[in-house]
C-alpha cells in the first residue's frame, strides 16, 4: 500500500521530558502488537539542580543506556551534551534500521542540525524508506524542515502518533 501520509513526522515544540515519555508509551505499544520499533528514547540523568537535561540515550531495541551527559561542560560552553556518546548511538543503530518497521529517534537537535548526533541514522533511516519519528525544538524548526522538507509536524498526543502510523498503512503494523 502507498501512502499519501509523510512517513517522516515529528513531534514540534513540546515538553522534551514530556515527548521522551510519550514516545516511551507508544514504542511499548506499538513493540506488543508485533511492530518491530528501533532507534533511541532520551533519559534524563535525574541529577538535582542542573540546566542541562541531557542524560542518557536508550536503545529501543536492546536497552542499551548511551550516556550523553558530560559532567563537566566543555570550556567554550555551557552545554553538558556529550557529542560522543550520542554520536556511538546513531553509529549503533545502522544495522538495525534496515530491519525495523519504524525507526524512533528521541530529537532533532543542536547536534543534527550541524549534520552530527544522530544524523546518519536519521540519513540510514530515510534511505531506507523506513518511517521515522522524531521530535523537534522550536529553535530547530528551520533546520529540520531544511532536512527533511516533506516531514509532517505532529501535535504531542498519543492518538496523534498512532493515527499517524495507522495511517501510513505499513503492513507489519496490519493486525496491531
Amino acid at each position: 500500500m502507498i501512502s499519501a501520509v509523510p512517513a517522516i513526522a515529528a513531534v514540534i515544540g513540546a515538553d522534551s521530558q514530556f515527548v521522551q515519555t510519550l514516545f516511551a508509551t507508544v514504542v511499548a505499544d506499538w513493540r506488543a502488537a508485533g511492530v518491530k520499533v528501533v532507534g533511541v528514547i532520551a533519559e534524563t540523568h535525574g541529577l538535582a539542580d542542573r540546566s542541562c537535561s541531557a542524560g542518557f540515550l536508550r536503545d529501543i531495541a536492546t536497552g542499551k543506556l548511551f550516556s550523553i551527559y558530560l559532567e563537566t561542560a566543555p570550556s567554550h560552553t555551557s552545554c553538558h551534551l556529550d557529542a560522543d556518546g550520542v554520536n556511538a548511538a546513531s553509529a549503533s543503530l545502522m544495522l538495525q534500521v534496515q530491519t525495523g518497521d519504524l525507526v524512533v529517534l528521541s530529537k532533532f537537535g543542536k547536534l543534527e542540525a550541524m549534520r552530527s548526533g544522530l544524523t546518519g541514522a536519521f540519513e540510514a533511516a530515510i534511505a531506507a524508506g523506513k518511517p521515522v519519528l522524531t521530535a523537534v525544538s522550536e529553535k530547530h524548526r528551520d533546520a529540520w524542515r531544511a532536512f527533511a522538507p516533506d516531514a509532517t509536524f505532529l501535535p504531542a498526543e498519543k492518538t496523534a502518533l498512532e493515527a499517524w502510523w495507522r495511517d501510513l498503512g505499513v503492513s507489519s503494523h496490519a493486525a496491531a
